[in-house]
């Protein structure tokens, strides 16, 4: 019972969150946050992002069950009960208002809440069910956590948390999209209209394309206005002509790399978070 409450946070992807919230404060810090605004902002962000979660697999029961990617989870396959896993999501949710509106500033808990917000209704209510421009709508929830992170230090939003936030937004739909085409025929059967469900594959491929080559321009953007130093710039600019790359030979070879490009993305941005935070500029 209590794994298959964990699950619901979705604990990979908050890991991922924490990850990036934690860049934020870092960065927003130069190295030198405090333990205890480290341990309660994280702690903030984190409740927040499996919170959505959890509300998000409350929604989704339904077509969960009709696509078998999904029909495992606790929900759709009965082994917890709606209704609590809703309360669940409350609790997480009102937890991380609570923690980051009293041990940290009201600037970070209001992002927070805004997170939630657009991912939980904004994104899975409303829109995921009717437009393939959900995902990049629904992206800006997931482009937040560096953000709340630089606010939980600074108490304001400035350029280097704005360019970690485009850096994060450009990033998602790729990242997405990969996985649709992967699994196309679960989200066409439960009626889901993404990208890779309404457009042939090689549309959905070449907007992916216009995505990450923005996302490696903008990655060296940070660079430029002494954020960090060329170790940073180095990487960043690696990784990314790599993606760039991978979806080039995906696109003119026609050759089905979902699968990679998935994983590919998601190491992508574990290790530019990661060398954000050895290569800060003091």
């Amino acid at each position: 019972m209590v794994v298959d409450y964990v699950k619901l946070t979705s604990p990979r992807i908050t890991l991922l969150v924490m990850l990036t919230g934690f860049t934020g404060m870092w960065i927003a810090s130069r190295g030198t946050v405090t333990p205890s605004l480290f341990l309660w902002g994280l702690l903030g962000i984190g409740l927040a992002s499996a919170g959505s979660s959890v509300f998000n697999n409350c929604y989704d029961i339904d077509i969960d069950c009709l696509m078998k990617r999904t029909s495992k989870r606790p929900l759709p396959s009965g082994r917890i009960n709606p209704a609590g896993a809703f309360t669940f999501g409350i609790f997480l949710s009102l937890a991380s208002f609570f923690v980051l509106s009293f041990f940290v500033n009201a600037l970070s808990a209001v992002l927070a809440a805004l997170a939630i917000f657009v991912y939980s209704f904004l994104y899975t209510v409303i829109l995921k069910r009717k437009t393939p421009h959900a995902t990049e709508i629904g992206g800006i929830s997931g482009a937040l956590p560096p953000v709340i992170g630089w606010a939980a230090v600074k108490g304001s939003v400035g350029l280097e948390a704005l360019l970690l936030f485009a850096i994060m937004f450009l990033w998602q739909p790729p990242h997405f999209w990969s996985l649709a085409l992967r699994h196309k025929e679960d989200y066409k059967g439960a009626g889901i209209p993404t990208m890779s469900v309404v457009v042939p594959e090689k549309v959905t491929n070449l907007r992916s394309l216009i995505y990450i080559s923005s996302l490696l321009v903008v990655s060296f953007l940070p660079y430029l206005i002494g954020m960090f130093g060329r170790l940073y710039l180095f990487v960043s600019l690696a990784l990314g002509t790599l993606y760039l790359l991978l979806y080039l030979l995906s696109f003119f070879l026609k050759r089905d790399l979902n699968r990679s490009l998935f994983f590919y993305s998601i190491t992508y941005l574990s290790l530019i978070f990661l060398f954000m935070v050895i290569d800060i500029r003091g």
